[in-house]
């Protein structure tokens, strides 16, 4: 993994397929190693800077976590504990901090602000998510896909269905085609990922020989699916004027058991990154009950708790996979 060291990690377009690949291989062998009580600590010493513009749970615990158990230290910036945007720039922070620190962790929304702290730091610069890419979540989905099929990448298929037209319709489309997947976006035509992202994919397809399909037919988009996804239809930073026609639009492409039984396949499994309004028992999720009469949005409860659900797999990876990040760019 020398050819990453000093890399910064701001999207999948940055990435050969043999790189993106290498990244995976190590995840899981990291995996292994902590599985079996082996892990050998490969950043004693190393400090990582994590700016959170926006709040997270998995993102946040994986970063310190994988960091702690390599022996690396971080320091974590709330939204409102750094000046970055307010009183000092992405680029003059960036240069501070990549003084004490040997990486930098961004969570926000601007992929503007990953992209002029990668340019500036002098060290390797991580997105924990920006509106246009969210590429670690992506490692994580791929090593959960791997964990629970018998088939190589190149021959799963993968629906992704509901607004893709985010981060994570973005990366899913992208790092799908790198790995040689047969890729399915599925959602209304106004939802969908714009036609750069698109023509992007379709060059790396072009490569690897994935197969990449844009549709607002779930039954066709869904039919042979080995994994269906999904993910958030409302983001919390939206107005709520705009939750109601979105839900309404949105309400054909929610994963439950008769999509997943559209599939034709048995052993389909569904992912989800988190969190999920499956249930009411959030305050956002009893407040959109209270809105629309729907007591689960993007997927219902009896997906989410089936057996066909594999999401805290998912969530778990997300730990192993920046692990393999941190390790590859900083060891």
């Amino acid at each position: 993994m020398t050819h990453l060291k000093g890399r910064s990690f701001t999207k999948e377009l940055d990435f050969s397929v043999e790189e993106w690949r290498s990244l995976l291989d190590l995840a899981a062998r990291l995996k292994q190693e902590r599985r079996e009580g082996a892990e050998r600590q490969r950043l004693t010493g190393k400090k990582v800077a994590l700016l959170f513009e926006k709040t997270s749970t998995r993102t946040r615990c994986a970063f310190e976590v994988a960091m702690m158990e390599q022996g690396g230290h971080t320091t974590y910036l709330d939204p409102a504990g750094s000046q970055i945007g307010h009183k000092e720039s992405a680029a003059d922070t960036a240069r501070v901090l990549g003084r004490w620190y040997d990486g930098i962790e961004f969570r926000g929304a601007g992929q503007d602000v990953v992209e002029t702290l990668a340019r500036h730091a002098g060290v390797p610069v991580y997105n924990g998510l920006t509106d246009d890419w969210h590429p670690t979540q992506m490692l994580a989905d791929q090593l959960t896909i791997m964990e629970h099929t018998t088939k190589p990448l190149s021959e799963v298929s993968y629906a992704f269905v509901g607004d893709v037209r985010n981060n994570m319709g973005n990366s899913t489309l992208i790092s799908s085609a790198l790995m040689g997947m047969d890729v399915r976006l599925v959602a209304p035509k106004q939802q969908q990922t714009s036609r750069e992202v698109r023509e992007k994919a379709e060059a790396i397809a072009a490569q690897t020989g994935a197969r990449i399909t844009l549709t607002d037919d779930v039954e066709a988009g869904v039919e042979g699916a080995d994994f269906v996804a999904t993910d958030v239809w409302v983001s919390l930073g939206e107005p709520k004027e705009l939750w109601a026609s979105r839900i309404e639009l949105l309400r054909p492409y929610q994963v439950n058991q008769d999509m997943m039984r559209a599939t034709g396949n048995p052993r389909a499994k569904f992912l989800h990154c988190l969190p999920a309004f499956h249930d009411r028992h959030t305050s956002v999720g009893e407040e959109l009950y209270q809105a629309t009469g729907m007591s689960a949005l993007e997927v219902t409860d009896d997906v989410f708790e089936s057996e066909a659900s594999v999401v805290f797999d998912q969530a778990e990876n997300r730990m192993h996979t920046i692990k393999a990040i941190l390790v590859a760019t900083l060891a």
